[in-house]
């Protein structure tokens, strides 16, 4: 399923995140879409985006992904959306994870949109 709506991309994401359905969730990136992942350096592309999902696949998370604002300007948006990951480390510790995303979406000539650079940590990327 594609999203329709910028505010859809954060929804399809947390379905297919905490579904644990990997090719999915890549179908929601544009092929040189940038994620900036934390820590660590940003990755561009499809293969640097999936080696980063599958390490939190690892997790077996569930995500609770909430939109706070979305700002449009014409074929981009800017969402916000505040976020908890729970999830177990391979060692069957609990582990819980929380952030404010920062993600630029793009619409595509078929009125689907994309993440075009994913920011699971918002500004505090900024301080890296």
């Amino acid at each position: 399923m594609a999203a329709s709506s910028p505010e859809e991309v954060h929804e399809l994401f947390t379905r297919y995140f905490s579904a644990g359905d990997l090719e999915a969730l890549m179908s929601l990136y544009e092929p040189g879409a940038t994620m900036l992942p934390r820590p660590g350096p940003a990755v561009t592309g499809a293969a640097g985006i999936r080696d980063v999902m599958t390490g939190f696949f690892s997790l077996k998370p569930q995500l609770d992904l909430k939109l706070k604002k979305a700002v449009h300007a014409g074929d981009i948006a800017l969402l916000f959306s505040v976020w908890t990951l729970k999830g177990t480390d391979p060692a069957g510790g609990a582990v819980e994870m929380a952030g404010v995303t920062s993600d630029v979406v793009r619409r595509q000539p078929d009125g689907t949109w994309l993440f075009v650079i994913d920011i699971p940590n918002g500004a505090e990327a900024a301080n890296d």
